[in-house]
């Protein structure tokens, strides 16, 4: 049978691995005295309320510091003023309470609690009582320190630490505007004319938590909205709800259940400290970068912004009057070459545990230089002379087209501007191939040419 020691309380308890749910609150480990009156040699024993496997280990603690590592029973001389404790090797948080050799007056360290949590900003007093009435010096340390400090003396408690207590005890250390960072195991050391108290025994556990709702889907059509710490609270706190800022009535249960379709604002506090974040869907906006206007050929990226929460967990892109463009890896959707056919309205929608929520549509007007040019030739078929012949230039273009001039090929000076050039009493010497100049100037102040050749055929009179 293999054991795991579950040290989440204080009372301790015996899992046997893979059927934690069997295991019942015990304590675990203690030190037994033989024999319980005078002699030479007292035997300690360290006794187990589970059943060990194998051959293991124990740590024996005198006074509060580690003496050795031995198989129990222990033999030691009745000293009247010594302590021993003892714990299994590798699971040392399971520490046995301290015991006397003689008599009930003996050195040692009691701890009220073994392990609190309480809220971030809140107060909290870690007592414990000392055995051995007549100490001459003490003081508070965190035991993760290389070498033990007094707290009153740590900068990173300055103005938020007391100590109280005589030489009779019991001692307590207060530490006030509590920070998560305070989290630590806090142990308490003393001094007499004969010992100073082993800085190796456990003391109190201190867990510094904030508060934070979470949001988990319950029965159809509803979801839970739970209150949830760090670790659990020591006292037996009242919980207060708050929607979009409004006490909520009546509720002081760590969960609190709404409407899946509810869109408002939660938050959470504990009656008379700590509030939580709120809880709400996303507000969503979106934007195109670069900014200013859009040349096709270029790099486009729209990015959809959220303010939410939990996080936006989904962002789904959608083009307007067209089909849905959705990115599965992030908030923005790229267009590395962007194309005319790309013009359009967007918009995103975010979704988070709360909601779903939709942007604006942001319009994407690609600009381009004139393309797909044509010529027609009215009226159609042959050109006699003497009869009139207009040519007709168009050509897609964004912003539209705005100049077009006409030439006729080796001939330098252009020969009319304008869509159309007609010529009228058409002559042999009209004869020739002509062309068409369409130019935009809208998004870059520059001239964009298309080329168009035009074959004027005239018969021989």
């Amino acid at each position: 049978m293999l054991v795991v020691w579950d040290s989440t309380v204080d009372i301790y308890s015996c899992v046997v691995e893979g059927h934690a749910a069997l295991h019942s609150p015990v304590v675990c480990v203690q030190v037994k005295v033989t024999p319980e009156q005078f002699s030479e040699y007292k035997t300690l024993t360290c006794i187990t309320t589970c059943v060990l496997t194998g051959n293991p280990t124990y740590i024996w603690y005198k006074n509060g510091q580690i003496v050795t590592d031995n198989t129990s029973p222990y033999s030691v001389l009745p000293d009247a003023a010594d302590s021993y404790s003892c714990a299994v090797k590798g699971h040392e948080g399971l520490l046995s309470p301290a015991v006397c050799v003689q008599g009930q007056s003996c050195y040692r360290v009691t701890y009220t609690k073994r392990r609190i949590c309480v809220l971030k900003g809140s107060t909290v007093d870690i007592s414990c009582t000392v055995g051995y009435y007549y100490t001459t010096s003490s003081f508070w340390f965190r035991s993760d320190k290389s070498t033990p400090e007094d707290l009153t003396t740590d900068p990173g408690y300055a103005r938020r630490v007391k100590c109280t207590g005589t030489y009779r005890g019991p001692f307590t250390l207060r530490i006030t505007d509590l920070r998560e960072e305070d989290s630590a195991e806090y142990r308490f050391t003393f001094k007499t004319q004969n010992i100073d108290w082993g800085h190796s025994f456990p003391g109190t556990t201190l867990s510094v938590t904030g508060l934070q709702v979470k949001v988990t889907p319950a029965a159809e059509g509803q979801k839970t909205l739970t209150c949830s710490t760090t670790c659990t609270l020591t006292d037996n706190p009242t919980y207060i709800w708050y929607k979009n800022g409004q006490n909520v009535q009546g509720v002081s249960s760590p969960m609190y259940s709404i409407s899946s379709e509810d869109a408002d604002s939660y938050f959470c506090a504990v009656k008379g400290r700590l509030s939580s974040p709120a809880v709400y869907k996303p507000k969503t906006s979106v934007s195109v970068s670069p900014s200013g206007e859009i040349v096709e050929g270029s790099s486009v990226t729209l990015t959809c912004s959220s303010d939410a929460n939990p996080p936006v967990k989904s962002y789904t892109w959608y083009k307007k009057n067209g089909g849905d463009y959705q990115s599965m890896t992030g908030p923005q959707h790229v267009f590395s070459h962007i194309q005319s056919s790309d013009s359009g309205e967007y918009y995103c929608e975010s979704q988070n545990e709360m909601g779903t929520d939709r942007s604006g549509t942001i319009n994407m007007d690609v600009k381009y230089k004139p393309k797909n040019p044509s010529v027609s030739v009215s009226p159609s078929g042959e050109i006699v002379e003497g009869s009139s012949v207009t040519l007709t230039c168009s050509s897609d273009a964004n912003p539209p087209v705005d100049k077009y001039t006409w030439y006729k090929k080796n001939v330098t000076s252009p020969k009319a501007s304008g869509q159309s050039y007609s010529i009228t009493n058409i002559i042999s010497e009209d004869r020739g191939e002509y062309y068409c100049e369409a130019e935009n100037k809208g998004w870059n102040n520059s001239i964009l040419d298309v080329f168009v050749d035009v074959l004027c055929k005239l018969p021989h009179l």
